[in-house]
């Protein structure tokens, strides 16, 4: 049994107080804890990563196992491997090795809680850093990505043939269904967000912004669907160059509650500046901004520890900012055993110091050995 002292980061606020945790959370005690200067979280999820410490999704089940303890060093203690638009193949292969992974579990690693799969169902129109392999989604590969009975989110463009049907069907095998990568229109994405929101599912932009049209007063388009629906969970990459601030703040005013914090992060996180590669694509890694041969963005190098931080330079709380690393993910993934410091809850559990780095990680009560090479 471990206990922590510190302040207790809830929905409700810090409090001062003591955390008791084995596998589960035991005891939560609110008392005064003199002399303590850090802060005890709920541990993070990132439902959207490719990479990082040098492992990528699609490149099988040591790749997976690199980037689950790599972003376990900064607090991710739950995520979903997402795999990228690549041949057919090559995304069934990264799937299997994805429920391989989840299956055995990562030592030292964060928890596997099934796959993103993000493309091949995207708009060839809006490949962003993807790779033009984008194909249809027919009910048999719908089929063969489903037996593999390891998908918890998807990406897909709203305007292609099928689309509704495959969002039924997603829905029906409880895949949270995520609108990104996509040229459609508005009246398009608020057929799909009826159509998930009707099967009993739930929606959530992909890297919302980023990959879509823009907003105008004649066409409000999909960021116009998104942002106006009450029911929409957003992923953000808050990394200081995917999205201006004043983006952030509108999205955050749009859809209290219903903000996620993700990393998108790829191959090169954790590396530093310096060739990297997505997809099979050549990038790299300037200023912390990683960028195809065109200049476009590739992904992102962030940690959610650095988009805590980033979050706080907006003004936002720690309690808030927490609830979108943690909290909300979870809701909109169904996560119904994590994601708040609660009892009975898992203890999947981060402490950061005053100056909001992480000093210890648990998963499953099970403390992540710190400032090991991934």
């Amino acid at each position: 049994m471990t206990t922590l002292r510190g302040q207790l980061v809830t929905p409700a606020g810090l409090h001062d107080g003591e955390l008791t945790f084995g596998r589960s959370i035991e005891a939560l005690t609110v008392t005064p804890a003199p002399g303590t200067r850090r802060y005890i979280l709920p541990g993070f999820i990132d439902a959207h990563v490719h990479g990082g410490g040098g492992g990528d999704t699609m490149d099988g089940l040591l790749g997976i196992e690199t980037l689950a303890r790599m972003h376990a060093q900064h607090g991710t203690t739950s995520l979903l491997p997402t795999t990228i638009t690549n041949p057919w193949d090559r995304v069934l292969d990264a799937l299997n090795a994805t429920r391989q992974a989840a299956t055995q579990g990562v030592q030292g690693g964060a928890d596997i809680l099934g796959a993103h799969l993000e493309g091949p169902f995207i708009s060839p129109q809006r490949l962003g850093a993807q790779p033009p392999n984008t194909l249809l989604p027919t009910p048999e590969r719908l089929r063969k990505v489903l037996d593999t009975g390891i998908v918890r989110a998807v990406t897909l463009a709203p305007e292609l043939p099928g689309a509704l049907d495959a969002i039924r069907l997603f829905v029906a095998a409880g895949v949270r269904v995520g609108i990104g990568h996509t040229a459609a229109s508005f009246e398009q994405t608020r057929a799909a967000l009826d159509a998930v929101q009707d099967a009993g599912g739930r929606a959530c932009s992909t890297h919302l912004y980023n990959a879509m049209g823009a907003l105008q007063g004649r066409e409000p388009g999909v960021l116009g669907a998104l942002l106006g629906d009450e029911h929409t969970f957003h992923e953000l990459i808050l990394d200081g160059h995917h999205l201006h601030p004043g983006s952030v703040r509108l999205a955050l005013h749009c859809a209290p509650g219903r903000v996620t914090l993700i990393s998108d992060a790829m191959r090169a996180a954790g590396l530093g500046d310096g060739e990297s590669e997505l997809g099979g694509q050549p990038v790299r890694v300037i200023g912390g901004a990683a960028r195809l041969e065109n200049g476009s963005l590739a992904g992102s190098v962030l940690t959610l520890d650095v988009a805590l931080k980033n979050a706080l330079a907006l003004g936002l709380s720690l309690s808030d900012v927490s609830g979108m690393l943690s909290g909300t993910p979870a809701r909109s993934l169904n996560l119904l055993d994590r994601g708040r410091l609660e009892v009975g809850l898992r203890a999947d559990v981060v402490v950061l110091d005053e100056a909001f780095e992480v000093q210890e990680v648990y998963v499953a009560g099970e403390r992540v050995p710190l400032g090991v090479k991934a």
